[in-house]
Order: structure tokens, then sequence, then C-alpha cells
């Protein structure tokens, strides 16, 4: 194979500004041929995350300029290699985490930044727990620890982060609490996870009288005033884990402003003598140690998709929709009215 070949013709879905999700652009453009250290991955899955309904309103920290192609992350095939690189990886699966630009239909990516996908599994099962998967194993087994026999509570159990959340932690031997709309209850509890209505005005009374004595962690993506609420909930020697702060995502102002005042309220908490503890956890933190970093993607992915296969982890695919269409997905995905993670795959090709 000659890997200076140009691929022509790469479709991708274009943000070209602060849009409704109607507003996104599909293009067509010549990829480049990948430089050394580089790869082109064929797009089999790709996610919707918080990120880009986020970013569709110029609100996700550290975004880049408009216009721009988004796609947090994607599950593809090796379809080319950069001069030098080891052309057996031609014809393998990764996934990779890109941040921006997984919505195409071929990627560029760093061969560095591949992450190994077992052969058998369902690229858009695999999509569905990329992100997401690692991001519930890491702040439920680095950042609280959590311990067979404790108490959680799940912040959106129906979302793809919450209901792989919810999963991870019964596997781990623990009770968990997960609040959703009263329409997803009976799929939290299929989940394992007892629910409580989020709309009910008395959420925070409802999830103490479940668990009187306090909990040992809360997972909360949803920051402003409920914060704090999160923060009571837990016992002495519990831990709060923020990761989000998605009552904010429609206020107008600086996009990094919710972020500040939700560090400082964080690390006031931490200075209590009361043995609790908040942290708000990062996916991209640590990535100054590049190498460090990609080895515990590595590691978590591993386990996640480990759990995958032996099923004890279900992925939720709340619906797949074709590349050419996801200004459809991107709007299923912010009505909120789906369990688990909506997934883009290529659009049939026609022979």
């Amino acid at each position: 194979m000659d890997n200076n070949i140009v691929t022509t013709g790469v479709t991708e879905i274009v943000l070209p500004d602060k849009v409704e999700p109607d507003g996104l652009q599909v293009a067509v453009r010549d990829l480049p041929a990948p430089v050394a250290g580089q790869v082109v991955l064929r797009m089999e899955a790709t996610g919707v995350s918080f990120a880009e309904q986020q970013m569709r309103r110029g609100k996700y920290f550290d975004q880049p300029p408009f216009p721009f192609v988004p796609g947090y992350d994607l599950v593809g095939t090796v379809t080319a290699v950069g001069p030098g690189a080891d052309t057996a990886l031609i014809g393998r699966r990764f996934a990779a985490i890109t941040k921006t630009g997984a919505w195409a239909d071929h990627v560029l990516v760093d061969a560095a930044d591949l992450l190994p996908v077992p052969d058998g599994l369902d690229p858009a099962a695999v999509a569905t727990v990329l992100i997401n998967g690692i991001t519930a194993w890491q702040m439920l087994h680095r950042t609280a620890e959590a311990r067979p026999g404790g108490t959680v509570v799940v912040l959106g159990a129906n979302g793809g982060v919450g209901s792989t959340l919810v999963q991870l932690a019964r596997h781990a031997g623990m009770t968990v609490i997960g609040t959703a709309a009263a329409r997803h209850h009976d799929t939290v509890r299929e989940l394992g996870a007892t629910p409580v209505d989020y709309r009910a005005p008395d959420m925070y009374d409802r999830i103490r009288k479940i668990a009187p004595d306090g909990v040992d962690a809360v997972f909360d993506h949803i920051g402003g005033p409920g914060v704090a609420q999160s923060w009571r909930l837990l016992r002495r020697g519990g831990t709060l884990v923020s990761y989000g702060t998605a009552a904010t995502k429609d206020e107008d102002g600086n996009s990094q402003l919710p972020v500040l005042k939700l560090f400082a309220q964080l690390a006031a908490w931490n200075s209590l003598p009361n043995g609790k503890s908040a942290h708000f956890y990062s996916f991209w933190a640590g990535r100054r140690c590049q190498e460090t970093f990609q080895r515990r993607l590595r590691e978590d992915l591993t386990r996640v998709l480990r759990l995958v296969a032996d099923g004890a982890l279900t992925p939720q695919i709340a619906a797949r929709f074709p590349l050419s269409e996801a200004a459809s997905a991107l709007k299923l995905a912010e009505s909120r009215t789906v369990t688990g993670k909506v997934v883009i795959v290529p659009d049939t090709r026609r022979p």
C-alpha cells in the first residue's frame, strides 16, 4: 500500500458557530496523507457526548474557535500509516480519544494515541463505553476509591456516564442510588440502582431517607447551587466527585466562570475538618506526563472492555444515526429522553 495516497472525499460534520443542532453542516474535503507518527482511522462508531452539546453553545471549557469538526472519541480501523510507522497496524481496530474531529468518516490520529480494542466487540458498543467508561471507572476507582459495601449516589443515572457508573459500582459490590426522570426509573432499577426523581423538589431529602447515615460518594455532573446539597449527603470520610456544570449550560457569559467558582467551592470544603473530601474530575488531568496518561487510559479501557466482553457491563446504546444525520443525533441526545449514549455510525455505502 502506498501510504502517501491522499484519501479523497472525506465526509465530516462541521460546527460553524453557535447554532442549534440543525445548524450543523455536512462537508467534504480531501484528507491529507498521514505524516510520520500518524495513522488514518476509518470511523466505525463515534459518540455524542455532553461536550458536543456544550460546544455548540460555545460553553465547553477550552474548546477550539469556530468552525471546527466536533467528536470526542471514535472506534475505527486503520487504513493507512505515516512514513516509518508499523504497517502491521493497517486493518486493525482501535479506539481514540480526540476531543474534537471524530465526527468524520476518516480521521487522522497520532499513532501514540491508539487504544487497543479486542476483536469481536460491536464498535458502537465500544464507542458507548469509551470516554464514558474510562470516565466512570476513573471517578469510581481512582478518584473516589469507593469500596465494596459502600453506598454511592449517581446523579443522572440514565445518562451515558451515569448508566455506566451505576453498573460499575454494582459490579464492585456497592449500593447505588440514582437520580433520573420518572420515565427512566424502571431502567435505573434494571441497572441495579434505587431510583429517585430528580425533578422532585425534595430530591435530596428522599436520598437521605434511603441513606440516613450518609453516603460514601456522590458523583455530580450538575454543578450550580445543587452541588452543596451533594456535599451534605456525604458521611464522614465520604467523597464528592464533581465532573461538570450542566446546570449552567444555558447561561450567557464567560464559559470558564462556573468552573472557576466550582473549583473555589470545592477547595473551601476540603479545608474543613470533617473528614470529607471534594474533587473535580477532569478526563485530561495529568496529560502533561503523556506516557503515564496514555498508560492509564489503556489500563482503564482494557478493564472496562473486559467487563463488556464478560457480560458484566452492558453498553447502553440509546440510538444509532448515520453520520449524515448527526444533527438528529445531537438533537436526540439533548432531548434528555433516552437512556445511555447516542452513537453515530458511517453512512451505508452503496455498491
